[in-house]
């Protein structure tokens, strides 16, 4: 398998938010969010993988800034790192200011996701190339995030987990 670049997965989903997907407050909800950024880490995965894709964790969620009704959001998807079956996809998002129409970053998050064959079996994906210095600092760190969860789910040992101890030991 050829390795792939970032930017081959890169997915954009565009919306707006309408009165009914928001709370009290008339700002999107959180779950709302969530789901849209599931589905574009879902479509990113898949373009790099090429396989049926499935959720396999929300690492990291911030949600940074409100998101109010009618706001024009930005969804922006791309692997971030390749393991053997699965993907590390970081997602950014992105609104739209209605008035000025300026555009900045309100929310991330980063999903892992497992590539399956047709009975439901994980199957290897290809090795990501970073190209830009942002695609490399995320495709770095993500080896320190898997390591950290395996850590923590009792997978590996933490003298095994060489890319977090250089971090204190540096």
């Amino acid at each position: 398998m050829e390795p792939k670049t970032p930017s081959e997965s890169r997915t954009l989903m565009t919306d707006m938010v309408l009165p009914s997907e928001t709370n009290p407050l008339n700002n999107l909800f959180g779950g709302e969010l969530l789901a849209r950024m599931d589905r574009a880490a879902s479509i990113a995965a898949r373009r790099h993988s090429r396989r049926i894709t499935v959720t396999a964790s929300v690492n990291h969620v911030a949600f940074n800034q409100a998101v109010p009704v009618g706001s024009v959001v930005t969804v922006e998807a791309a692997v971030s790192r390749a393991f053997r079956t699965s993907m590390e996809v970081f997602i950014d998002v992105w609104m739209e200011d209605r008035f000025n129409g300026e555009k900045s970053k309100v929310n991330e998050a980063i999903y892992t996701f497992v590539a399956v064959d047709d009975s439901g079996k994980p199957t290897t994906v290809p090795e990501l190339r970073p190209e830009t210095d942002l695609e490399t600092q995320r495709f770095e760190a993500a080896l320190r995030r898997k390591q950290l969860s395996l850590v923590l789910a009792g997978k590996m040992k933490p003298k095994d987990a060489t890319e977090l101890k250089a971090l204190f030991l540096d």
